[in-house]
């Protein structure tokens, strides 16, 4: 049981390109609004930026230059609804630092993309959409597991019935 008291749910995607990849990202991105958390898990060169860019592409409605948070953990960009936080926690030692980034907050306030979900600790939010990016056979194909406990995410992620 998850903490919301919900069975968790899993949707297994395979991807066999990086357009593909960025397909799906386009895929979800209309469905999504405030106070949506997505935690991108995958090791390095797994394609997490990837994917955010694209949605972050998809949600702004243009081809925005989307770089890699690593070096400054934020970028935010205004939508039309809320804002998208694209968060990258790979160089983050502590929970404070977390905190200081003023992410928790903007988990209920607006659409936040988290690379290396695992600094969080116990920050992560219960109600995040989590996307688990492994490699597969070949050098773009992917294997991507959703997994989630809150209700709002069924019909999100039924968009990838495919």
């Amino acid at each position: 049981m998850s903490p919301c008291g919900m069975n968790e749910k899993t949707h297994l995607i395979a991807s066999a390109s990086a357009d593909q990849t960025a397909e799906l990202a386009a895929m979800l991105a209309p469905a999504l609004a405030a106070g949506d958390v997505i935690l991108l898990q995958g090791d390095v060169g797994a394609g997490k930026t990837h994917f955010a860019r694209a949605l972050i592409q998809s949600v702004l409605g243009m081809a925005e230059d989307v770089p890699s948070p690593t070096f400054t953990l934020v970028q935010t960009y205004p939508a039309p609804v809320c804002d998208i936080w694209h968060a990258d926690l790979y160089r983050l030692t502590s929970i404070q630092e977390v905190e200081e980034l003023g992410l928790v907050g903007a988990f209920e306030t607006d659409i936040c993309l988290v690379e290396w979900p695992d600094r969080l600790g116990q920050l992560a939010p219960a109600h995040a959409l989590t996307l688990a990016i492994r490699t597969s056979a070949t050098d773009e194909a992917r294997m991507i597991n959703a997994s989630w406990t809150d209700v709002k995410w069924d019909n999100k992620v039924s968009r990838w019935n495919i």
